[in-house]
């Protein structure tokens, strides 16, 4: 549903892990998926990643989260039919609870090479799986400021969606583990904040002047305004094992693109605060979750995450009203009483004894329930 001239289209990418429900060990399968998949309702909207262990599918441009619901629904059941073909499952998690990333094949693609020969270890590590969210914006300055504006509720959106309590057969202590991981990739975390398109070009093209990088693809912010799309793509989240959570999810992120912009068209505007508060908040999500107390800017105090997230869906509530998602984001009120996948897959460690084996045996059957 439009409001007002934008209509705030969605596109949503996944990234799985592609398992031997036998060993419970990742598999490298990918070649064979997108060889299969070409033949399948999949086409062109599944891609591989840099380790072979690991499939990308991404949605076309959805009108709103009833599209979304049918293509992630539609294409996370046509790859498991296609992995069950070679005997492997998919998950929906943001690490693998025991696989070590030594033991995974790169993908052979020049780009995946080159990464891997500017990066070295730290990109052959990086065997982390998450969720993109594009929201359609088409004027690109209106764009940077919802981006510069949505810094602000990135670590809300993290805390929602952790998935990554394991690392390497190790309980990490954090509840996503992969943000501390992809940290180590350079242009990473919460950007700074830029006044203007022009500002954030000069800078893209100083990096590319000094050959830091050849295009805007490798800015990997947890958000950015894309570099070749029309969109913001808020990038800072685990992926949701459930697939009622990522969409609670992606309608949120609809939803407060939409309600800042209703205020951006009032000559309003959420404050700016800086970036190393907002880090601050980062890191309470990752290491707690939804058990987390973060910073509450305004007022410069701490307060539980279960409050956060009754006032951010109150917040956005008129957004929510027009475009046809209250109902979605009492989701986001559930995630945040009952928890998420890393709580999920934290009780099924304790209550097995400590058996990792379980543990992805969980995330199997969580990944395809409903679908």
């Amino acid at each position: 549903m439009p409001l007002f001239d934008n209509a705030f289209t969605l596109g949503v990418e996944e990234e799985y892990q592609i398992v031997d429900p036998a060993d419970r060990e990742l598999r490298s399968y990918i070649s064979k998926l997108i060889d299969e998949g070409s033949h399948s309702v999949l086409r062109e909207r599944v891609r591989s990643e840099m380790h072979q262990s690991m499939v990308e599918v991404g949605t076309g441009i959805c009108r709103d989260i009833e599209g979304v619901r049918a293509e992630l629904t539609e294409m996370r059941g046509d790859l498991d039919r296609l992995a069950r073909n070679g005997g492997l499952r998919i998950i929906a998690a943001s690490t693998h609870p025991f696989s070590d990333w030594q033991a995974q094949r790169i993908t052979e693609n020049p780009r995946y090479y080159e990464i891997v020969e500017d990066l070295q270890d730290v990109a052959r590590a990086n065997l982390i799986f998450g969720l993109h969210v594009h929201v359609g914006i088409r004027d690109k300055q209106v764009a940077l400021a919802m981006a510069n504006q949505l810094r602000y509720f990135l670590p809300h959106i993290l805390c929602l969606t952790c998935s990554s309590p394991f690392w390497k057969g190790r309980k990490t202590g954090l509840m996503s583990y992969r943000s501390q991981v992809f940290k180590r990739f350079p242009r990473t975390g919460i950007p700074d904040e830029f006044e203007s398109v022009e500002q954030l070009k000069n800078f893209i093209n100083l990096l590319i002047r000094t050959r830091c990088i050849d295009n805007g693809k490798k800015i990997w912010w947890d958000v950015r305004t894309h570099w070749r799309f029309d969109t913001v793509e808020v990038r800072i989240s685990d992926i949701p094992t459930n697939l009622e959570d990522t969409l609670a999810v992606v309608a949120l992120i609809q939803a407060l693109v939409a309600q800042l912009y209703m205020m951006h068209k009032r000559s309003i505007s959420w404050r700016s605060y800086p970036r190393s508060l907002i880090e601050e908040n980062k890191w309470r999500a990752a290491r707690y979750g939804t058990d987390a107390k973060l910073i509450d800017l305004g007022i410069g105090e701490e307060r539980p995450f279960a409050e956060l997230a009754h006032e951010l869906v109150e917040f956005v509530s008129d957004a929510a009203e027009a475009l046809g998602t209250v109902d979605y984001l009492q989701g986001v009120l559930r995630i945040a009483k009952e928890g998420t996948s890393a709580h999920r897959q934290l009780e099924v460690y304790e209550k097995s004894g400590g058996d990792l084996n379980a543990v992805v045996d969980f995330l199997i059957e969580e990944t395809m329930r409903g679908i």
